[in-house]
């Protein structure tokens, strides 16, 4: 994993790498992401750990992560006799996009903002030097 954006750009990054980037996923989310992606219907939980081969407390760990980060929502089965289970399936990928894009424009703002305080600190700092030289 990269420590600063240099090193960031510096990689060969695949479009996977937004989850670990923006969102600070691990490994093995990418790996449940891709699996409940390519998956044509809804998965429980115990099927994703079987795809992943995982524990399934890993792979729940690993779901609910995604689902705190947008990228798969989580929809309830009702048996007819009664009770119910869980499946999984991501969010809609233009949502997903459209969320990122939104996440990366106000990171751009908010480091605009720090690069003008750090010019105008440092700036009448050297400019206090000068003057006293």
């Amino acid at each position: 994993m990269a420590n600063s954006m240099r090193e960031y750009l510096q990689q060969d990054m695949e479009c996977e790498g937004l989850l670990e980037c923006i969102h600070g996923l691990k490994e093995l989310d990418k790996e449940v992401f891709s699996t409940i992606v390519e998956s044509p219907e809804a998965l429980t939980v115990d099927e994703i750990a079987d795809r992943v081969d995982r524990e399934r407390s890993t792979a729940y760990r690993a779901i609910k992560r995604l689902q705190q980060s947008g990228f798969v929502q989580q929809e309830q089965v009702n048996y007819e006799q009664g009770g119910y289970y869980h499946v999984y399936q991501p969010v809609d990928p233009d949502q997903i996009a459209d969320d990122m894009q939104r996440m990366l424009n106000d990171w751009y703002a908010k480091m605009g903002n720090l690069i003008g305080e750090f010019r105008e600190k440092y700036d009448e700092t050297a400019q206090l030097q000068q003057a006293a030289e």
